[in-house]
């Protein structure tokens, strides 16, 4: 018998028609684990002001990003799910399945179940949990199972920001960075989640407080924001970083509910002024580039440093494929299976 293994990323559009943008966005921002309202007013939000507006200019945006062979996210899921196949031999199956469009987790799981597995391992590749994410896959996988005859048995992994082969593929890439070039500071970004969110998963009511992310434990070991800044301290250590010389900030809200802080837009207009002009940016919370690295972080937030009076503005690259992090994430697959 063999084993499935379904690598799960947050999604994308089929093309940048805006008409393939919209109907992204409304699947996408209908997940009540998403916009975590009511079902109503999240509908006519959504399908009445949020995807008829912003899908045009978010369809221009994407086609800024635009890979030759479609959507950096699908791309380098792809290949990152061949490279697996690859290491991981015959006896396995290993797809590739969006949360939101194409491919589906669906798909990709029919797929994986009719190859003739004992057992499917599930990979949210979502470095950190949020509801959003993690939470999601989840929800979405129990909605699909339920409705077979037969359900083989299954397992799903949980965040992997502490875990060695994530953690020291990004602090290698960080480390050659900062050799080769002078830096004032180094930015670790990651995308942001409403503050309602993290108050509902938390669960020992110590969220959001002074200092409560200084650390990590039993109290908020499932808080994104808490995950977000271990992962800099531990990225940080393993790449030889001095803590001053690293700050932690969150990027994309939406709306005017507020979002954790601080907020990445906020802090880099200030740094020049203060003497920090040359800045490395880098998203822990993302294996593969996107709109959200490629765009927001190295374009739309380089433009705001440099007319606050930035000279230097670089971005790190994700992880994408690269054959080192498929190598680790290959033997943590590995291990999960033992």
């Amino acid at each position: 018998m063999k084993t499935g293994i379904l690598l799960v990323n947050l999604g994308t559009p089929d093309s940048t028609s805006v008409g393939d943008v919209r109907r992204y966005l409304r699947e996408f921002l209908m997940d009540g684990r998403v916009v975590d309202i009511p079902w109503l007013p999240r509908f006519l939000l959504v399908n009445g002001i949020i995807a008829p507006f912003r899908a045009p200019k978010s369809a221009a945006v994407y086609k800024k990003v635009w890979l030759n062979e479609g959507s950096p996210l699908k791309v380098y899921g792809l290949q990152l799910e061949k490279e697996i196949q690859e290491i991981l031999g015959d006896n396995h199956i290993v797809k590739l399945g969006m949360r939101y469009k194409n491919p589906s987790i669906k798909s990709a799981i029919e797929q994986i179940r009719d190859g003739g597995v004992d057992h499917i391992l599930i990979i949210p590749l979502f470095p950190q949990y949020a509801s959003a994410t993690n939470g999601s896959v989840v929800e979405e996988v129990g909605n699909i199972m339920r409705g077979w005859q037969t359900i083989p048995s299954f397992s799903i992994t949980g965040p992997f920001y502490d875990k060695p082969f994530f953690a020291e593929a990004f602090a290698r890439r960080l480390k050659v960075a900062v050799a080769a070039e002078s830096y004032d500071q180094i930015l670790f970004t990651y995308h942001g989640l409403p503050e309602s969110q993290i108050r509902k998963g938390d669960l020992a009511k110590c969220c959001l407080k002074d200092n409560c992310c200084g650390s990590i434990g039993a109290h908020n070991a499932l808080c994104y924001r808490a995950q977000c800044f271990e992962s800099t301290r531990i990225i940080s250590k393993l790449a030889g970083l001095a803590p001053e010389m690293c700050t932690t900030s969150f990027q994309s809200r939406l709306g005017g509910d507020p979002w954790i802080k601080p907020y990445t837009d906020n802090l880099i207009k200030k740094w020049p002024a203060n003497g920090w002009k040359k800045v490395l940016a880098l998203s822990p919370s993302f294996v593969s580039d996107c709109l959200e690295t490629t765009e927001e972080i190295g374009e739309e937030y380089k433009e705001l440093f440099m007319e606050s009076g930035g000279e230097k503005w670089d971005l790190l690259p994700c992880l994408n494929a690269d054959k080192d992090w498929a190598a680790g994430l290959a033997q943590w697959i590995s291990g999960k299976l033992a």
